[in-house]
Parts: C-alpha cells; sequence; structure tokens
C-alpha cells in the first residue's frame, strides 16, 4: 500500500492552520508552527495561493483562507442544513428587529433566499424563498460577495436606483469595508425606501457559507443621521454568530 504524500500532507496541514486561530498568518509562523524550511513552506504556500485555496492580505502580507475553498467547504452543506440551523435564530431577529429577516447564500452569480421569516405585523408581505436577488445591490450579497468575490470580478452591476454601486472601484471599497467591520448594509440601493443589514454566516474552518440579514424602511432601519441602527446591526451579529455556532463554525 503506497505510503503518505508528504507534499499533499503539508500543504493540507497549512490549510487546517489558517482555519485555526486568527485565520491569518505571515510565512514564517506557517514555517515555525508547520517546523518547516521555510523556503518549503514558501513554496506550498504559492502554490495553494495559485489555486485559490490561499489569499494573501495586501497590506499585512500575510495568508489566509482563499475564496475557492467556499466551494469544496460547503459541498457537505445542504441548502435545507444552512436553513434548518438558522430558523431557530431567524424567528427571534424578527421579534427582537422588528422586520422580515432573510438567510441567503450564493448561487453562481446571484443570491438564493433558502429562508425568510415575515415582519411582525400585519402588513401585506409576499414570501421571498427561492427568489434570486442581485448580490451588489443587497446587504445579503454584498455580504457574500465580500468573501467570495475578493478578486474584484463582479459581472454586470444593474443600477436598480441612483444610490446602486454600480462601478466595480465602489463595489470593491464597499466590499473592503463589510470585511474590516464584519457586517454590511444596503440603503436604497434595490429599492428606493428600503434599507438592510446583514452579516456572515460561517459554517467550519470558519468559511463562509451564507448570510443573515433584515430588512425595511429607511426610518426604520436608519437612523436620524442615515446610518443603521447600532441595535440592529448588533441583533444581525449576534444571529449570525449564533447560527455560525450551530454550523461549526466561528463567530465573527
Amino acid at each position: 500500500m503506497p505510503g503518505q504524500v508528504q507534499s499533499i500532507a503539508r500543504a493540507a496541514a497549512i490549510l487546517r492552520l489558517l482555519a485555526g486561530g486568527s485565520g491569518r498568518l505571515g510565512l514564517l509562523e506557517i514555517a515555525r508552527a508547520l517546523d518547516l524550511p521555510k523556503g518549503t513552506a514558501h513554496g506550498l504556500v504559492r502554490t495553494l495561493q495559485d489555486v485559490g485555496f490561499v489569499e494573501q492580505d495586501k497590506t499585512s502580507g500575510k495568508y489566509q483562507l482563499g475564496a475557492a475553498l467556499l466551494h469544496l467547504g460547503t459541498s457537505y452543506l445542504d441548502v435545507n442544513e444552512l436553513r434548518s440551523r438558522s430558523i431557530n435564530w431567524a424567528d427571534p431577529l424578527a421579534a427582537r428587529s422588528g422586520e422580515a429577516v432573510r438567510i441567503g447564500t450564493l448561487l453562481d452569480s446571484e443570491v438564493l433566499v433558502v429562508h425568510h421569516v415575515f415582519r411582525p405585523d400585519d402588513t401585506l408581505q409576499t414570501l421571498d424563498v427561492g427568489a434570486l436577488l442581485p448580490p451588489h445591490a443587497t446587504a445579503l450579497g454584498k455580504v457574500l460577495l465580500a468573501y467570495e468575490a475578493r478578486g474584484g470580478g463582479f459581472g454586470e452591476l444593474v443600477p436598480y436606483t441612483r444610490r446602486t454601486l454600480a462601478s466595480p472601484r465602489a463595489l470593491a471599497r464597499a466590499l473592503s469595508a463589510i470585511r474590516e467591520a464584519g457586517w454590511g448594509s444596503d440603503i436604497e440601493e434595490m429599492t428606493v425606501g428600503e434599507a438592510g443589514i446583514a452579516a456572515p454566516i460561517r459554517g467550519y474552518g470558519g468559511l463562509v457559507v451564507g448570510a443573515i440579514g433584515i430588512s425595511g424602511p429607511v426610518e426604520r432601519v436608519c437612523d436620524a443621521h442615515g446610518q443603521p441602527r447600532v441595535t440592529l446591526v448588533t441583533h444581525v451579529r449576534e444571529a449570525a454568530r449564533a447560527v455560525s455556532r450551530d454550523l461549526g463554525g466561528r463567530g465573527q
């Protein structure tokens, strides 16, 4: 029986190392943690980077898991599981926020809504489960893009309103801010008078496998300065952390 392929075993060890802890390490830290020569570690990391499994932060020079792993990491995660794990936290989020709650995941170049909780009032609402949303114009979609499309390939950016981020440069800046803050929003970018807040749901290894968010009238979702209300951001992020824990992921 053939033995273990050393280079593959070492590459797997690097991925496991990046999946744990802070998830962002320098080359020397990787080499020391795995007791590898620096040159060997560099060659392995560069190969993993070439296939999209590892990405390098341009500012710090440190390495983290790449977006390409999302497709592998979610192979175990059926959409129904994402939905079933989220239900217990979506209903309380709707109750606390007073707004509609949606859970989504990327499907090709769109956001698939896998669960939808109506806002707790008597207004007429339409069930959105199964609906496809444009990622660049919604809070859910921008959060998902922030951890998926780091290369800037966004496809066609249709302007739905005058506030839609329809230029690659503007959208890239927004996605960078989302990665820094750990949550995202849209204010009248898809529908005039509507705003949304969303946060990433993480699965095993910390990979983002979905997003949970609220949406409602701007005057309720945003404060007097036109910014998302801090209390609502807190509620959304707490719900995202809870779902992530249920899926075996780490919090944001």
